[in-house]
């Protein structure tokens, strides 16, 4: 017998390798289509999101009373940026270095709603509808005692203790809200600290809160 070429017996041996993969797998599949699927059950609770590792004990404080606890942190790398009134230049803080942050109100006012009138380029009339608008000054206190003073823009994030989607806030200079809203439904957020002890403070406004609440509708 003639010796097969090299070529022909590598084709020979591809095929064969090639169909019995393909019969290993349909067996497999065949008994993994055998078994009964795994019973889901809807009242299982969602798993809990993984915990930022920049994050911190803190909270954050509403100017409707309301208090967030839970894990405090910022976008990825980022810093509180504040213009800094005393030596008039921009200042970045890690939120590390951060005890507290407290936003006031330097002015508010009802801002009326105009638009243009109708077949008219240039002319505008009052919709007879305001808007609130406000402007906030912040002040951030250090953990050495140093504080820094003026307008700030920021993004903090608050992972709830129990788990759940972080809850975004905004801290800017100015804010407004839709027409219509009065001045008091424009929600801000009035304070943030950073740490144990300042969850402590906050737990303690928090029963405060609560006893108080207890009370009136007693």
């Amino acid at each position: 017998m003639m010796d097969e070429p090299v070529g022909s017996t590598w084709k020979r041996w591809a095929v064969s390798l090639a169909a019995g993969l393909i019969f290993a797998s349909l067996g497999a599949g065949l008994s993994i289509a055998g078994q009964d699927p795994a019973e889901l059950n809807p009242f299982e609770p969602a798993a809990k999101a993984q915990a930022r590792d920049d994050s911190l004990p803190g909270y954050v404080e509403l100017s409707d009373g309301a208090i967030r606890l839970g894990r405090v942190y910022l976008t990825r790398d980022a810093r509180l940026k504040i213009y800094d009134a005393k030596t008039e230049r921009q200042r970045e803080v890690p939120l590390a270095a951060i005890r507290k942050v407290e936003g006031t109100v330097e002015r508010e006012w009802l801002e009326p709603e105009w638009r243009f009138k109708e077949n008219a380029n240039d002319e505008k009339v009052f919709t007879g509808r305001s808007y609130p608008s406000r402007e906030y000054i912040h002040t951030i206190t250090l953990r050495d005692g140093r504080t820094l003073r003026g307008p700030m823009s920021a993004l903090v994030y608050v992972a709830p203790e129990g788990g759940g989607e972080a809850e975004k806030y905004v801290l800017h200079k100015r804010d407004k809200g839709p027409a219509g809203m009065a001045l008091k439904a424009l929600v801000y957020v009035r304070a943030i600290g950073v740490g144990e002890q300042a969850v402590s403070e906050a737990r303690r406004k928090q029963k405060a809160r609560t006893e108080k609440s207890k009370g009136r509708r007693g």
